[in-house]
């Protein structure tokens, strides 16, 4: 794997060149999502974070059903036909027992980098609505911020370009909740250790 600033990351765009459109069945990316967990040597994990495409295909239910998955985090943005994909998600992961960690809500908010004004272009509280819905803690909102973009595609994230800032406070909170979350969902059911992965054939 790639690693930065002691994260460890594999992608199937590390292996294709940046041109080529990877165009697969299912079965194909179903595959090839196996092969990165298995076959990858991640070496001593604290986490082990799988960042999904959206939707509720193949995907999602190969990794459920072939790898001890110890909880998911549903990220939605706050417009209702985003919310719509978030609770089929939910209610996918319910169905094979995948227990939901929470929701974060991305680009919350846009603020204006000239004069900070801030405004909720996507519509207010979209996760937080979803979140008490289904009986699930939201672990935080992050706003639309042009800085975020520009340090991210700089190759260095806002908590370590800015570690004394407001969004990387946010981010902190998140993944405190998020590991809060871990303990709670691994005391209350069977999946083992969350940082072990199994993957199976059958």
């Amino acid at each position: 794997p790639i690693e930065a600033f002691g994260l460890k990351t594999m992608s199937m765009a590390y292996l294709v060149n940046d041109r080529t459109p990877m165009v697969w069945r299912g079965p194909m990316a179903g595959g090839a999502l196996a092969q990165m967990l298995e076959q990858t040597l991640w070496g001593d994990l604290d986490y082990l974070v799988i960042d999904m495409p959206p939707g509720t295909g193949d995907i999602q239910l190969t990794l459920s059903q072939k790898a001890k998955v110890a909880g998911a985090v549903i990220v939605t943005t706050p417009q209702d036909i985003a919310l719509l994909d978030a609770q089929k998600g939910i209610e996918m992961f319910r169905k094979v027992d995948v227990p939901i960690l929470g929701v974060v809500e991305n680009m919350a908010v846009h603020i204006c980098s000239q004069c900070g004004h801030v405004e909720h272009i996507f519509g207010d509280r979209g996760g937080e609505r979803i979140a008490k819905d289904y009986g699930v803690p939201l672990l935080g909102s992050l706003p639309l911020l042009l800085s975020i973009r520009e340090q991210t595609d700089a190759g260095t994230p806002t908590v370590v370009a800015e570690p004394d800032s407001e969004v990387t406070a946010i981010y902190q909170s998140i993944a405190r909740a998020v590991m809060d979350s871990l303990a709670e969902a691994e005391s209350t059911s069977s999946v083992r250790h969350f940082p072990e992965i199994t993957i199976s054939d059958d």
